[in-house]
């Protein structure tokens, strides 16, 4: 219990919530709050080429060591564009996928050692309408076919409906993943008893967190609440409404995360193992149902404030961390795929504090962003008739 309480939440013996007084000060706004974003001015020297067309709802993309790209397709197919051209056929082996408003095949990445071992990591929705759940598989690919698959992880506790999975993978330099876990969706659904936002403050709960795996979804022993009774050890940060995009600063090892907030209450956020992201007792957003705010703090001193914040609600997707050629002016800034706002937001970075952004304005919801072997920008829509597109100067 004395555990729990250091990380601002209590737990009784049987898992559930319990409120807790926090502290006056804690309640007064965190010191580096920052000032919503609204409209960025355009960005220039650049253009879009198409690339790939015929994608149904498509949702992430990984580069393959040569050149090819495989492609998750929201209904539960993954792609595979060959020497440019999408084949008709998809990669045989993936799971049965609970395929329902935003859950299905989400996110696909390869293993850091992907020419060894050939292991293809992928994101999906399990289960039905009644009981279904963001879950972590992998499998061999074996030329059209992944082999060996298997279920490595899976967010507990299951969840009813069709909304907030989550979800995308990030490999760390030590060579384990991190996971984001969306935290089920809006008022009025419960889960456990409770409003399923409220588990952004539930330890005992995967959902509305990031989780950190070891490549064969085991514990990593070094996990912030490893050994902590009633915690899930697979934890590694909390307070996450619905992150969609995540991504690595290969030179410094920051993790950024963007996160879907309610309404014109999206959020970048850096990563910390062990930290309190604030959702749902801070957020810049408003009920869906009400318009109206349903907490008084957008931060608190006692939970780490976000370093952007966009209002009204661009819907963030993919984050990319830009470090290619082709764009010299853009490289250590990141990129953050819009739905609602149907752009790419280029987001310039000092340090670890954002000093400016611009618009990449596509025309067509962005779901996710990648930056190529060729040291492009390739963004995905998410359309019934999705493409595949490339960002050229």
């Amino acid at each position: 219990m004395q555990a729990c309480l250091r990380h601002g939440i209590a737990l009784c013996c049987f898992g559930f919530l319990i409120g807790l007084s926090a502290p006056a000060a804690s309640q007064q706004a965190h010191p580096d709050q920052v000032e919503p974003t609204g409209e960025a001015p355009s960005a220039e020297g650049w253009r879009q080429q198409s690339m790939v067309k015929g994608l149904e709802h498509p949702w992430g993309m990984a580069f393959l060591p040569n050149g090819d790209i495989l492609i998750t397709e929201r209904a539960g197919r993954l792609r595979l564009v060959k020497n440019g051209e999408l084949l008709d056929e998809s990669i045989e082996g993936i799971p049965d996928v609970f395929a329902s408003n935003q859950g299905g095949l989400l996110d696909v990445v390869l293993h850091p050692r992907f020419p060894e071992n050939n292991w293809v990591y992928f994101t999906y929705a399990s289960g039905d309408r009644h009981a279904n759940r963001t879950t972590v598989g992998r499998g061999r690919l074996d030329g059209t076919a992944l082999k060996d698959v298997e279920v490595l992880f899976a967010a507990k506790p299951d969840k009813s409906g069709g909304q907030h999975f989550g979800s995308r993978i990030v490999w760390l330099e030590d060579g384990t993943m991190l996971v984001s876990i969306g935290d089920g969706g809006n008022p009025p659904l419960e889960i456990d008893g409770t409003l399923a936002r409220d588990h952004g403050q539930r330890l005992d709960s995967h959902l509305a967190s990031i989780v950190r795996l070891k490549d064969d979804g085991s514990v990593p022993e070094d996990n912030p609440f490893v050994g902590e009774e009633g915690v899930q050890p697979e934890i590694y940060s909390y307070g996450h409404r619905n992150i969609q995009g995540m991504v690595l600063d290969p030179q410094t090892g920051n993790v950024w995360a963007n996160e879907h907030g309610p309404l014109g209450g999206d959020e970048l956020n850096l990563i910390r193992a062990g930290e309190n992201y604030g959702w749902p007792e801070t957020t810049y957003g408003a009920d869906y149902r009400t318009g109206e705010r349903f907490t008084p703090h957008r931060t608190r001193q006692d939970m780490t404030p976000p370093k952007a914040a966009w209002t009204p609600a661009v819907a963030p997707s993919g984050l990319e961390f830009y470090t290619g050629e082709p764009f010299p002016e853009w490289r250590n800034n990141l990129f953050s795929g819009g739905l609602r706002g149907q752009e790419v937001r280029r987001i310039v970075l000092e340090g670890e504090n954002v000093t400016g952004q611009e618009t990449l304005s596509i025309g067509r919801r962005v779901r996710d962003v990648k930056q190529g072997p060729d040291g492009f920008l390739y963004i995905l829509t998410d359309e019934t008739a999705g493409e595949l597109i490339r960002i050229e100067p």
